[in-house]
C-alpha cells in the first residue's frame, strides 16, 4: 500500500490525497521505516512538493516530513514556513518543524513570535495568527521550559471547593473547620465549598481527593467558546494568579473539559476556547500542552451552562508523595487515608498492626499517619509488590516490617491488636470463585493472630462475602462504610470477640 501511493505520489497522481493517505498508514500500521526506505535518495521528491501551487498538498507534505523525521526535510521546512504566504498552512510547518532537533532556530523562532505578537489582528485573520503563535510559542516551551511561578500564597485568603467522597463530605468538612476554624463552609455535591483565610492547612486533610479554587466572577458562564473566554479573561483570575505568585505574565494553561461531548467534540470546543483567551488577555495567558502551571477546569453543569475552576500546579500536593511505587491492585493513597480516618476511633496508638495483603504497604502508612502505632507488619505474595512496600515506608520514614510470603504459610511469634487491610478483590485472571476462597481461608486462619477484642479494618469489594463469612466466626460487625456504589467497595470495621 505504502509503496503504491509513493508511486503515484512520485507519477504527480492525486498528490494531495496520497500524502494524507500515506500518514493515515504511517500512523495506523506504523510504516515510516518502510516509508523511509522507499523515499532514500528521493528526498527532493518530497521536498518539491513544498513549492506547490495548491496550498493543502504543501501543508501535507510538510506534515509528512516531520513523521518521518530525516533531518535533510528540517531546513527546506522550515524556509518554505517563512516564504508561504497562505497563513492558514504555516501552523502545519511549524507541527513538522516540533518533530526534528531545531534548536538552531531557537533565535529565529523567538523572533517570529515577537513580531506575530505587534502585528493587527483582525476578524479574518485572528484563527491563524493566534494559531501560529500558539505553535511558535509550544517550540520555545518545548526546549527551554516554562519559566514557572513561584506559589507564595500560603497565608491569602480563597474561595476554595475540594473534591470528596461524595458520602463523607461531613467527614472533610469537619477536618477542615478544626484546622481553619474561620473557613466558611458550604456542603456541595462532590465536596466541600469554602472561604478560607489561609492555606496552611492542606496537608493535615488526607481525605479530599482534589484541591480546586473558585474565582469571584468566573464562576459560571454559558456554554459558548467565546462566551467561556470572555468569563474568564474579564475576570480577576489574573489578579488571583498575581497574588498567589511570584513574578509577572505570561501563566501558562491547560484545559480540561467535563462534558458529555465526544472526544472530537471537546478537541474543537477547547481549541476555540484556548485561542479565543490567549487573543483576550493578549497573551498573557498561555496555552500549552506541557509546563502548565494551572488547569482551568470547565465542568457543564445540568443546566448546559459552564462551572469554571482553578487546578494550581505550582501548589504541590504533596500529602501521599512517599507513594513513589504501585502495582494494578494499589489502592487509591486518599481512599486509604479515607479508611483510617473512618476507622479512627477503633485504633489505638501503639498497637501492634498486620496487614497481611500489603501490596506496596499504602494502608499501613496511612494507618500509622492517623494514629501512631508501634510495631507494623505487612506480607503480600509478591516480591515486587514488597520491595515497592520497602521504598515507600522509607519515603514516608516510617518503620514498617515486610515479609515476601503467601500470608497463608505466615506465622508469627505474638498476636496483633489490629489488622488493616484492602482485600483481595476479582482482577485480570482471579475469578469470583478464587476470590471467595481466599476469604474463606483468611477468616479461618485471622482469629489465629488476633487478641481479644483485636479489631479488623478491611477495604472490601465483597461486602456480602464478609458478611457471611464472619457468621459463627467470633467476629461483629461494628460499621460498615460504603465507599463507591459503582466500584461495589466498602470499609468494614470488625471487632473479634475470641472463641
Amino acid at each position: 500500500m505504502i509503496q503504491e501511493l509513493w508511486e503515484q505520489i512520485q507519477d504527480g497522481q492525486e498528490v494531495r490525497q496520497n500524502l494524507s493517505k500515506i500518514r493515515q498508514e504511517i500512523k495506523d500500521n506504523g510504516e515510516r521505516r518502510k516509508l523511509s526506505s522507499l523515499l532514500e535518495g528521493k528526498e527532493a521528491v518530497l521536498i518539491n512538493l513544498l513549492q506547490s501551487e495548491d496550498a493543502k498538498t504543501r501543508k501535507n507534505a510538510a506534515l509528512l516530513m516531520g513523521d518521518l523525521r530525516n533531518p535533510l526535510f528540517l531546513a527546506p521546512i522550515w524556509k518554505a514556513y517563512q516564504e508561504d504566504g497562505q497563513r492558514f498552512v504555516k501552523s502545519s510547518y511549524l507541527s513538522a518543524i516540533g518533530n526534528f532537533d531545531y534548536r538552531e532556530y531557537m533565535d529565529a523562532i523567538k523572533e517570529q513570535l515577537a513580531v506575530l505578537g505587534k502585528e493587527k489582528v483582525t476578524e479574518e485573520n485572528q484563527k491563524h495568527v493566534m494559531e501560529e503563535m500558539r505553535k511558535l510559542s509550544f517550540l520555545i516551551v518545548h526546549i527551554e521550559g516554562v519559566s514557572a511561578h513561584k506559589f507564595i500564597g500560603w497565608d491569602k485568603a480563597y474561595d476554595i471547593f475540594l473534591i470528596t467522597n461524595r458520602n463523607y463530605r461531613e467527614l472533610t468538612a469537619g477536618e477542615l473547620m478544626e484546622l481553619e476554624p474561620n473557613a466558611k463552609i458550604k456542603l456541595m455535591g462532590a465536596g466541600v465549598m469554602a472561604r478560607v483565610t489561609n492555606l496552611n492547612w492542606i496537608k493535615g486533610i488526607r481525605t479530599y481527593q482534589e484541591l480546586l479554587f473558585v474565582v469571584r466572577g468566573m464562576e459560571t458562564s454559558e456554554m459558548e467558546p467565546d462566551k467561556i473566554a470572555h468569563t474568564v479573561v474579564d475576570s480577576p483570575l489574573l489578579s488571583f494568579l498575581s497574588k498567589s505568585h511570584e513574578g509577572n505574565p505570561p501563566y501558562h494553561f491547560r484545559l480540561e473539559l467535563k462534558s458529555k461531548k465526544d472526544l472530537g467534540q471537546k478537541s474543537v470546543f477547547l481549541k476555540k476556547v484556548a485561542s479565543k483567551i490567549e487573543a483576550l488577555s493578549d497573551r498573557k495567558l498561555i496555552n500549552t500542552t506541557e509546563n502548565y502551571e494551572f488547569e482551568l477546569r470547565l465542568i457543564e453543569n445540568k443546566l448546559g451552562n459552564c462551572n469554571i475552576m482553578v487546578k494550581l500546579f505550582t501548589l504541590k500536593d504533596t500529602r501521599f508523595s512517599y507513594r513513589r511505587e504501585v502495582i494494578p491492585t494499589s489502592i487509591k493513597p486518599v481512599n486509604a487515608a479515607l479508611t483510617a480516618a473512618l476507622a479512627k476511633e477503633y485504633m489505638k496508638e501503639d498497637a501492634q498492626v498486620l496487614d497481611p495483603f500489603c501490596g506496596v504497604g499504602t494502608m499501613l502508612i496511612e494507618r500509622h499517619k492517623a494514629v501512631r502505632a508501634n510495631t507494623s507488619y505487612g506480607i503480600d505474595i509478591q516480591e515486587d509488590a514488597i520491595l515497592k512496600a520497602r521504598e515507600n515506608a522509607e519515603a514516608a520514614r516510617q518503620v514498617i516490617h515486610f515479609i515476601n510470603r503467601d500470608f497463608f504459610q505466615f506465622t508469627h511469634d505474638y498476636l496483633f491488636d489490629e489488622v488493616i487491610t484492602n482485600m483481595p478483590f476479582k482482577i485480570g485472571r482471579l475469578t469470583d470463585d478464587e476470590v471467595y476462597d481466599i476469604y474463606k481461608r483468611f477468616f479461618q486462619i485471622i482469629p489465629d493472630f488476633l487478641k481479644k477484642g483485636s479489631v479488623l479494618i478491611l477495604y472490601t469489594h465483597n461486602r456480602e462475602d464478609v458478611v457471611q463469612l464472619t457468621f459463627r466466626t467470633g467476629f461483629s460487625i461494628m460499621k460498615s462504610h460504603e465507599v463507591s456504589k459503582k466500584e461495589g467497595t466498602h470499609i468494614m470495621i470488625l471487632r473479634y470477640a475470641g472463641n
